[in-house]
């Protein structure tokens, strides 16, 4: 029996290429398999169709956008994602569903190997092997790009040798990946870090400098997922999609950052996600509200790590499990509407308002009202202090004996 191959399918000029390339240099049959998750462009039939006329046996199309973004989007939206302080994991947070689909696509069409599409020094490798080992062990990865010596300009060559459907000469200057919670550009001219974004590498967002009036939005959360925009309920795809349209109009969600890949090398990342930020801003106010202190300074202690590991390509792994459980039920009470004013680049929370608040107007108040025993805070402060008190009690008499 023949082997066979299944392939993270884009559609584009490497992954059209790769149909044929992975044939010759393995002798297997190629399983071409496409992943919607909101990556907009071309539509999946003619994705899949290109697959079969480039010389796939099978070709796959899954649209995994309602999965994508209510089952990855919005457990990162419930841990404020935010790798470096900066990015919300967009790229990252793809690829655990599209591993999914291929190792699922791998069972069902009764192939050994699942290929794709990543260079050797990027994060993606690991993201994709790691995840196909964990949810498919048996399974091998190869990578043309990486073990095939499948470069550009042996790309082109072969599409056009072998009159592939594909356009062979366009290049973008930029390396770009998208999908419903954001977008990532690298290379080209943003590889000189002193380089300042041009207008051409954003698509989701609009120039903040020049933008509309200002545009009052209210955000209905139920246990830290967005359930409604301005009364009008929503599913978390179309959260993020309007939260996209609205915020992007705005400007808001562009970030420049040089990024610490887990290869071990720096990077210089545009990123445009305005939904994703505007919703993380959002969300965390609504916990500011409604989560008691100490769980929330753990919060943020076990956010950063949950995030670190979906960054590393980690998402099947029994810690992000466990951190999983915790941060689920840090949400319970996370309920209510955030009203926020989206304008030049910036989305700022102006009101706040939850059944299950933690704020207590009564206790904060200092007019007429104030339910504060202001007395027992002298009490306070001399405990709190003790262990200060006492230690520095002890430095000033050994510093008095010379010691």
């Amino acid at each position: 029996m023949t082997e066979r191959v299944v392939l993270a399918y884009s559609g584009g000029l490497d992954t059209s290429v790769a149909i044929g390339w992975i044939g010759e240099a393995t002798g297997a049959e190629v399983i071409a398999v496409a992943v919607d998750v909101g990556q907009g462009g071309e539509d999946l039939e003619t994705i899949r169709q290109r697959a079969l006329d480039c010389g796939a046996v099978e070709a796959y199309v899954a649209d995994a956008r309602d999965e994508f973004a209510a089952e990855y989007c919005m457990p990162a939206l419930q841990a404020n994602a935010l790798y470096m302080d900066a990015y919300p994991v967009v790229s990252a947070l793809s690829r655990p569903v599209i591993v999914k689909h291929l190792v699922a696509a791998a069972k069902r069409f009764g192939a050994s190997t699942v290929a794709h599409g990543c260079t050797g020094k990027g994060n993606d490798q690991v993201r994709f092997e790691v995840g196909i080992q964990t949810l498919g062990p048996e399974l091998k990865c190869i990578a043309p790009v990486r073990d095939l010596a499948l470069t550009r300009d042996k790309a082109i060559s072969y599409a056009e040798k072998h009159d592939l459907p594909i356009a062979t000469t366009k290049k973008n200057p930029f390396s770009i990946d998208q999908n419903v919670w954001g977008r990532a550009v690298e290379t080209g001219f943003l590889e000189d870090i002193w380089n300042a974004p041009t207008k051409d590498v954003y698509d989701y967002t609009d120039d903040p400098t020049f933008p509309p009036p200002a545009d009052e939005v209210v955000i209905s959360f139920k246990g830290g997922i967005p359930v409604a925009i301005d009364g009008q309920p929503v599913t978390p795809l179309q959260a993020i999609q309007e939260m996209n349209r609205r915020a992007g109009a705005q400007g808001v969600g562009r970030i420049d950052i040089v990024e610490d890949r887990l290869v071990g090398i720096k990077s210089r990342e545009v990123y445009e996600a305005p939904g994703a930020m505007a919703l993380i801003a959002a969300h965390r106010e609504l916990e500011n509200v409604t989560i008691e202190r100490e769980q929330a300074r753990f919060k943020r202690t076990a956010t950063q790590r949950w995030t670190e590991l979906v960054y590393d390509g980690q998402w099947f792994s029994p810690l992000k499990q466990s951190l999983d459980a915790f941060i689920q039920d840090t949400q319970k009470y996370v309920d209510g509407d955030i009203r926020m004013t989206l304008h030049a680049g910036q989305a700022t929370v102006t009101g706040r308002r939850s059944a299950t608040s933690l704020y207590d107007f009564n206790l904060a108040t200092y007019d007429e009202g104030d339910a504060f025993d202001q007395s027992q805070a002298r009490g306070f402060i001399e405990l709190f202090g003790m262990s200060s008190k006492v230690a520095a009690s002890r430095d000033q008499r050994l510093a008095a004996e010379g010691k």
